[in-house]
């Protein structure tokens, strides 16, 4: 803690004795408003359909393109190597953005590059030879991915402090906000599982099926440019300074939290990403249709957004994502005595759901308290940087969990050729399933165990709020 912001805490708690602001003072905090939530909340349901739809590209290449598993496998993870380079730099690009649109939002036209790469991946010439295939599926994942996707991570939080300027409106957004993505995901879950067994029984019906999906999903993903403008500034200390290569080694050096939270959506996005329910239903209930009525039950879980900033008014937003995870355990470990049994497939349906919620929904809380730790320890806030480490983390986990997939029941001898499937495989897409995963976020809650900022905050804060008046009264000065 620098002595600047030590000033800071001891003038800023010297004025709460004094000061007339109440609890209800701070009750009267503008919200975000019923039209800019859903504008915002748009766009995340837009890339989470992207994303979905990305982790039906391995049961895509097995099954209809024929190519083997771990192949696939090998694709996508190779194209993780790249975007350990392109997050770098989507980081520093976005911090040093300054256009008269402001810093996050330009790339929010990404949206559209994503949406059109991810149509292309299932346009692989279908005739073409096993390497032209290789190289087609290689190269639109790492446009849809580590370009358009990084970017999108990356810009996410610098968009939403610039945009909004309260903590009462950055609970909203990850909160109600939540509630526009998950719904138009869980529809999708419902809708294209179905859909994909009727459309989808060739290239072309895979074609058709994600462009129906593409077309409305880009739309309702540019609406948050087009509503939301950039109106707060957060920079006023930094006074328009070019962020440097060492500034964010910088923050990647000091800054362990960041790793936490990341960790949390490597592991949920691994889990996410696998794709391994088509194959569950399709080998083991024997009816992937019913996969749809899985996904229906999520809507169950939807009000939860409406209580959680109630929740966060009484704890942090890291022990309730401390509490999603051991929901989330439970889940899985039901999966795997579930079998073919619908209602315990649901149950554990519904808790790994709604246990996956606060890490979803709620990162972007956690990286803003990343930044706010970076500004008070003397160096830059970098929310751009922290996105694009979280960022990374996700799309990691995305391309581990279609490549582990690929790889794991290739090993195990699948073979989208055969109508019945070893018991090695059915076995390995049902640890897959269930206790794999259970032990992964079993991993994740110890490591969630030693982030400490939420007890940090009140004091944090208050000393970031106390040197930003100073630095905007010395610039008003000059």
């Amino acid at each position: 803690m620098n002595d600047e912001n030590k000033n800071a805490v001891t003038e800023t708690q010297e004025n709460a004795n004094t000061s007339p602001e109440t609890k209800e003072t701070k009750a009267k905090e503008p919200g975000v408003g019923f039209f800019k939530l859903t504008a915002w909340s748009l766009r995340p349901g837009s890339t989470g359909v992207a994303v979905m739809i990305m982790g039906y590209l391995t049961f895509f290449a097995t099954n209809t393109m024929k190519m083997s598993p771990a192949l696939v496998g090998g694709l996508l993870l190779a194209s993780k190597l790249v975007d350990g380079i392109t997050d770098l730099f989507a980081g520093y690009i976005v911090d040093n953005t300054r256009t008269k649109w402001g810093k996050g939002r330009p790339y929010e036209w990404c949206v559209v590059g994503m949406w059109i790469s991810t149509l292309l991946l299932f346009c692989v010439p279908e005739s073409a030879a096993t390497p032209v295939k290789a190289a087609w599926i290689l190269l639109t994942y790492l446009f849809a991915n580590s370009i358009f996707n990084t970017f999108l991570s990356a810009n996410g939080t610098v968009y939403m402090v610039r945009a909004f300027s309260s903590h009462k409106q950055y609970v909203q957004l990850s909160t109600y906000g939540g509630v526009f993505p998950m719904l138009i995901v869980a529809i999708f879950n419902i809708i294209f599982p179905s859909l994909m067994g009727s459309i989808a029984t060739s290239q072309a019906g895979w074609i058709k099926l994600v462009a129906a999906f593409a077309v409305p999903m880009t739309v309702l993903g540019m609406l948050r440019f087009f509503a939301v403008k950039e109106t707060n500034d957060v920079d006023v200390k930094a006074a328009g300074q070019k962020v440097e290569f060492k500034d964010i080694l910088e923050v990647l050096k000091r800054n362990p939290y960041i790793y936490i939270i990341s960790l949390a959506s490597l592991v949920m996005n691994i889990i996410t990403n696998m794709g391994v329910g088509v194959y569950y239903f399709t080998d083991i209930v024997g009816n992937v249709g019913l996969m749809g009525i899985l996904a229906a039950t999520q809507f169950i879980i939807l009000p939860m957004m409406f209580i959680f900033p109630q929740i966060l008014k009484k704890i942090s937003v890291m022990k309730l994502i401390r509490i999603g995870i051991i929901c989330t355990i439970c889940g899985y470990t039901v999966n795997f005595f579930a079998g073919s049994s619908l209602p315990l497939l649901i149950a554990g349906n519904l808790l790994t759901g709604a246990g996956a919620v606060p890490i979803s929904m709620l990162a972007s809380l956690i990286i803003i308290e990343c930044a706010e730790y970076n500004e008070f320890i003397g160096i830059r806030r970098l929310e751009g940087t922290l996105g694009a480490v979280d960022g990374f983390a996700k799309k990691v986990g995305a391309g581990l969990g279609a490549g582990l997939l690929g790889i794991m029941i290739g090993l195990a001898g699948y073979d989208g050729a055969l109508e019945v499937q070893p018991a090695s495989a059915i076995t390995m897409v049902r640890l897959l399933y269930s206790l794999i995963p259970a032990a992964m976020y079993v991993a994740v809650y110890l490591v969630c165990r030693f982030y400490k900022l939420d007890k940090m905050m009140p004091e944090i804060k208050a000393a970031n709020e106390a040197s930003r008046a100073a630095a905007k009264a010395e610039h008003t000065e000059e």
